[in-house]
């Protein structure tokens, strides 16, 4: 599922491009067992951790909401990525969900 709401916030499901040509939330995509993501570019090579530095930084900014309340929980060296945002579950999924359905499906 794309935006799953756990005891401690949300948990998000992402498909990361690095070395884009720009730092942006792209889209909504299915993987190939079905399942939500979001699908995001960063600018970042994916070395050392700069690409999920950079996609922490992107989404604390868009979903307006402290860097270090974002963790990758899963995936952080593969492109498909699941990030838990800390915080208010209700709250925050109020704030990501509207941005979500403007994406819309890609």
């Amino acid at each position: 599922m794309l935006l799953t709401e756990t005891d401690s916030g949300v948990r998000l499901a992402i498909r990361l491009t690095p070395k884009a040509s720009t730092d942006r939330l792209q889209g909504i995509t299915a993987d190939s067992d079905d399942n939500q993501r979001l699908k995001v570019q960063v600018r970042a090579l994916p070395e050392d951790g700069k690409a999920n530095a950079a996609l922490l930084k992107l989404l604390a900014k868009t979903f307006k909401c402290p860097k270090t309340s974002l963790t990758v929980v899963s995936g952080a060296t593969d492109r498909n990525k699941v990030v838990d945002i800390h915080g208010d579950p209700k709250d925050l999924s109020a704030r990501i969900g509207p941005v979500l359905a403007a994406l819309g499906t890609a």
